[in-house]
Parts: C-alpha cells; structure tokens; sequence
C-alpha cells in the first residue's frame, strides 16, 4: 500500500494526496487474513457460519467462539480480531437491551446495523483512536422477516442476502451467489453453509480449522442459537463429501487430458 509522499498512515484523520485512510485499509487487510465468516439469509431464517482457524492442537474446542449471541434473537459472525469482536459484541448488546428497555420491544435489524456502523465509524475520526479490524455479520429475524446486514471496518453497513468475509471470501461469495437463497429453509442453507466454508477453506495454509454454525429460525423458535449437534455433524459430512466429489472429478479431467 503505497502512495504519494510518506507519513500519510500516522493518524487515521489523515487523507492521502489520492483520497485513501491508509488504516482504515490495514484494518481491512487482518479481516482478509482472518478465517472465513458468512452469512445466509433464506425464506425462513438466516445462518451465519464461520471458520475457526485453530493455530494450537491445545486450544480447548469450542472456546472462543467467533458466533455470538447479541440478543436472544441477533446473532453476530465476525471475521478479524478477537479482541475488536468482543468489544463490538459488547456494543451490539448494549444497544439491543437499551432499546428493549426504552421502548420495549426487540430492536429491529436495520437499526442495530446502523447503531452498529456508526459506532464503528467513529473510530475512524479521530487520531487517539484506530479502527475496528474486524467485519461483523448480524443476522436477525424481525418484523420484516430474516434480515442480514455485514458492517466493514469503515462503518460501512449493507444488507444481503448472502455475505462472506475473510481470507476465503472471493470463493465463498462465488459459492453463494449460485445458490438459491429465496428458494432454500434455514435447515438446507446449513448444509449449503458448511460445503462453502469447507471449499474456501486454503488447506496448505492452515491445516486446522473448527467449523461454527448457528441460525435464527422457525426451528429456532425465533431465538439465536448455535446449530444442534447432530444437525452439525451432518452439514461436516456433507461438506467433506462434496469436497471429496470435487476433488475426484478434477482427477478425472486430468486423466482425459
């Protein structure tokens, strides 16, 4: 990342003579090296899923877990730091219980993405602060049905219907926008979910990864929460089986070449 002159990546209240904030792009860069997070919005609920690189065969399974619990019925993927998510988590939190409290009923998707991208855009005003190296997903059921909205390091916030985010994300969104996202229930999109995780996975790089699953859903009852086990294990076999397909239809065109 280089520009016109030098010093312009000192403060993040600082422009480059080509208009660029050099740290807001250096926040982008530790999402893009982080493991790979989606999100599927489908006719009956959403799915997040995320790949877990796991850099030690000591970490305890399932600790620190990148899909959170915002409210009882927003669920939160990030790809970046840890340590940005959990601050962000925490803000998503307190602005859902401060907006049940003052007007007493679960706040609705598009307002905690803004909330969320505002606050997160004020870290990148001011040179004491820097900002967030972290892409957050929120995915929520309100009144308006299934809703998914990502938020960028910059504050930037979107809605979609499919999202990726992380080192793997070119092939993951390749990999959603052939889905049928109307089309497919929450329980369908898991196994979707996982295939995608498991094909944008870079194996050479990182051997080890856990896969975290979760949704909001009819299933669900409406409420966050991770995946059911056996639903789990089956979205993993799925997964491995489609990569294994994959991987002998390329040996197949190798032998015919």
């Amino acid at each position: 990342m280089t520009s016109i002159g030098t010093g312009y990546d000192l403060s993040v209240s600082t422009y480059s003579p080509d208009g660029r904030v050099f740290q807001v792009e250096y926040a982008q860069k530790a999402v893009d090296n982080s493991g790979t997070a989606i999100g599927l919005r489908v006719k009956d609920g959403v799915v997040l899923a995320v790949e877990k690189i796991k850099h030690s065969r000591l970490l305890v399974p399932h600790a620190n877990r990148r899909i959170m619990t915002a409210g009882k019925h927003i669920g939160v993927a990030t790809a970046g730091w840890m340590s940005d998510t959990r601050h962000l988590v925490k803000r998503v939190r307190d602005e859902a219980r401060d907006y049940r409290s003052t007007y007493k009923v679960d706040i609705p998707a598009k307002i905690i993405a803004e909330r969320t991208g505002m606050y997160a855009q004020a870290y990148t005003l001011y040179t004491a602060a820097r900002p967030f190296g972290v892409s957050t997903i929120i995915g929520t059921v309100d009144a308006d049905g299934p809703q998914l909205y990502m938020i960028e390091p910059s504050g930037q916030y979107v809605g979609y219907r499919g999202c990726a985010a992380g080192k793997g994300k070119q092939v993951a969104k390749t990999e959603i926008e052939k889905l049928n996202l109307d089309q497919m229930t929450a329980r369908e999109a898991i196994k979707e979910a996982a295939r995608i995780i498991y094909a944008a996975h870079d194996d050479s790089k990182d051997k080890l990864f856990e896969l975290e699953l979760s949704w909001v859903c009819a299933e669900s009852n409406g409420l966050h929460a991770h995946v059911p086990q056996n639903l789990l294990d089956e979205a993993i076999q799925h997964a491995e089986r489609s990569l294994n397909d994959d991987e002998d239809d390329d040996e197949m065109e190798g032998d015919d070449e």
